[in-house]
């Protein structure tokens, strides 16, 4: 069993299909850590394909805004705006969909997917320290999340945190093992706004036949994904910063 495994999509089509181009013939299931809508001028076609193609997602912080089951007070004004113009344009059926998506963590054999944290899905795994303190919570060797939007992770073994890389420069891929005995936290990064200074789509691809991961990089028509969310009279603010990845 191979795994694609997304986060952090953001409604942005463009992304997810450059990514499904990339990925294609590499997988058997699709994942996500959360977060299809928000930001993005395509909601219900992202909603509709992960509906329809995804076997599990777990609810980000936008899906929950985005349907009314959080607070936008905790949005900033550019997050908000965009949250409040998604939940008028998603259909009903798409709605009940996102208020039905689990929270994670969420198991699957013998690793999980989550958003944030396995503490409090809405946390930033973000430092060494902060995964210093969450790792006794940890219910498989490997876990998957999200919300960073920064492609990577952490290794823990023992009482050593390290950072795992993701491709770089001019690279599109970067493979590593999992080793028996360490303790993983992997980030696919975001498909549909990245903010590691890498315009192009991130995701990866999970063997645990193999013990494989191999982060990939795809860029896609970032144009047109720019030119939808002006369309729809989205803050210019979203579209400038999927040039820079940032």
């Amino acid at each position: 069993m191979r795994y694609l495994i997304l986060s952090d999509i953001h409604a942005n089509w463009e992304a997810l299909q450059a990514v499904l181009r990339d990925a294609q013939g590499d997988y058997d299931e699709i994942l996500c850590c959360g977060d299809l809508v928000g930001y993005g001028a395509d909601p219900n076609l992202v909603v509709d394909w992960a509906r329809q193609r995804a076997k599990l997602v777990v609810r980000g912080n936008h899906d929950k805004a985005c349907t009314g089951l959080d607070d936008l007070e905790w949005f900033n004004p550019v997050a908000r705006s965009a949250a409040t113009w998604t939940i008028a344009s998603l259909t009903p059926d798409n709605l009940s969909y996102l208020r039905d998506l689990p929270k994670g963590p969420v198991v699957l054999d013998s690793f999980q997917i989550l958003h944030g944290s396995p503490l409090d899905e809405d946390d930033y795994l973000v430092s060494n320290f902060a995964v210093t303190q969450i790792v006794p919570y940890l219910e498989r060797q490997v876990s998957f999340f999200g919300h960073t939007h920064i492609q990577g992770g952490f290794l823990c073994r023992g009482d050593e945190v390290l950072r795992l890389a993701k491709p770089e420069g001019e690279e599109s891929r970067k493979a590593f093992e999992i080793e028996r005995d360490v303790l993983y936290l992997i980030n696919p990064g975001s498909v549909g706004q990245p903010r590691d200074r890498d315009p192009r789509a991130s995701y990866l691809i999970y063997a645990p036949d193999e013990r494989r991961v191999e982060f990939r990089r795809v860029p896609y028509d970032v144009p047109a994904a720019q030119a939808k969310i002006r369309d729809a009279g989205l803050s210019a603010l979203l579209a400038d910063r999927l040039e820079i990845g940032g």
